[in-house]
């Protein structure tokens, strides 16, 4: 196990001058808030597109979006171990390139096989990169916390708020070019990408100092047998299977309730907004009284009581603004839930990883959830096609997080 700390609650002793962010650091928070506008700007209209203009049935709906989230998150793994292997630089270029490729090539795809191609190269992609920066940025964050800047949770809030921002643009520019077409969507996706590959080709450092280079071989049976690790990975791929249901299950309900697929881009912008304005009060607030454990538990317990405020409001069958607001209230208590549960678990992670193998344990948190997301994905999308009563997803939805509360890992 590493002993970059010894605290599962890292509170690090506050200083009026704390060290300041390494240009590093700025540098990979900047990174992840170009790769979610160019990630958003598509994303939040593809599930529409699938059905409404390619005609494709609920289930390969979700089947497809199961496959972009599996091979991206489901992949990360390999892209953590090689970026442990190779360092972050070759694994971030590649990943960049792949997803302009794969951007390009959904704008053009007019069949499913197509479809699927493109969208397994935009997750790969993305199995190339994130877990390289986001393992960079935990190793970096807990320096920064060493050198008594503050916790670390506080850095990685600040990247997801970065994370979130990119989030918010993303959906405003690509309904914007929606106005166009969906390919043209696509192109300025891609477009963002090729910005974000020539801006590392140009910053990003051949060498990072204290980063070393292991071996592939040897790291994953160690992973395998680190129960408190694969529990954590566990809970978190149901609290990500619950994130996924922006992508499936709140279109529908947007689409019911207002009768076209508009509103869905606000609804992603509110999320953004409160996760820019927010999310650093609640890491502060959070961190101070409670520890890891209970802070995910708070956040899966609210994403949960999201879910709920649907499945109660869908009997009466509001529609309008008034039907809105249950979908809306889903969205606000999502996010709170995503506040407390994704940056503590990223925060967890170096206290359960090998030492050397920091990548191979973030690359594997994101790959255990992603299998769970494929699986649930796919079982979500014949719920929702299942003819049951309308509240009836929504509250088998609202069961997944809480019951993931159980498997979080104790000390």
């Amino acid at each position: 196990m590493t002993t970059l700390s010894t605290g599962l609650r890292h509170k690090a002793p506050r200083t009026t001058g704390g060290a300041r962010l390494s240009p590093l650091l700025r540098l990979l928070i900047a990174t992840q808030l170009a790769f979610n506008v160019g990630f958003f700007a598509v994303l939040p209209f593809l599930s529409a597109h699938l059905g409404q203009a390619m005609g494709m049935a609920g289930w390969l709906v979700g089947l497809v979006l199961g496959l972009r989230t599996f091979s991206q998150q489901g992949l990360f793994v390999v892209g953590g171990a090689l970026a442990d292997r190779y360092g972050i630089r070759p694994v971030v270029l590649a990943g960049c390139v792949l997803r302009i490729a794969g951007f390009a090539w959904l704008g053009l795809a007019e069949r499913t096989w197509a479809v699927i191609g493109a969208v397994l190269l935009i997750g790969f992609a993305a199995a190339l990169f994130s877990p390289a920066v986001e393992s960079e940025v935990a190793r970096q964050a807990v320096a920064w916390e060493s050198a008594g800047g503050g916790s670390r949770t506080r850095v990685l809030a600040l990247f997801t708020v970065a994370g979130q921002a990119g989030a918010f643009v993303g959906p405003l520019l690509g309904a914007l070019l929606l106005s166009v077409d969906f390919r043209t969507v696509c192109l300025a996706g891609a477009g963002v990408f090729v910005l974000v590959l020539a801006g590392h080709a140009w910053l990003l450092p051949q060498h990072i100092p204290g980063r070393e280079r292991v071996q592939v071989r040897g790291g994953l049976g160690a992973l395998l047998r680190n129960r408190r690790f694969l529990a954590l990975c566990c809970a978190y791929g149901a609290y990500l299977l619950a994130y996924n249901q922006l992508y499936l299950a709140l279109p529908d309900e947007v689409q019911r309730a207002a009768g076209s697929q508009a509103p869905l881009a606000w609804l992603f912008a509110l999320s953004s907004l409160l996760v820019v304005t927010a999310q650093l009060p609640v890491t502060r607030w959070v961190g101070d009284r409670l520890a890891l454990r209970r802070s995910m538990a708070t956040g899966l317990l609210l994403i949960a009581a999201g879910f709920a405020v649907v499945a109660l409001a869908r009997p009466a069958a509001w529609t309008g603004t008034p039907g809105l607001l249950p979908a809306a209230g889903f969205v606000v208590l999502l996010t709170f839930g995503q506040m407390l549960v994704a940056p503590v678990a990223r925060a967890w992670v170096p206290d359960l990883a090998e030492e050397g193998r920091l990548g191979l344990y973030t690359g594997a948190l994101s790959s255990v959830s992603g299998l769970i997301v494929l699986v649930g994905s796919a079982a979500t999308g014949m719920l929702l096609d299942s003819g049951l009563p309308a509240a009836v997803p929504w509250l088998v939805l609202a069961v997944v997080p809480a019951a993931a509360i159980g498997l979080l890992p104790r000390r």
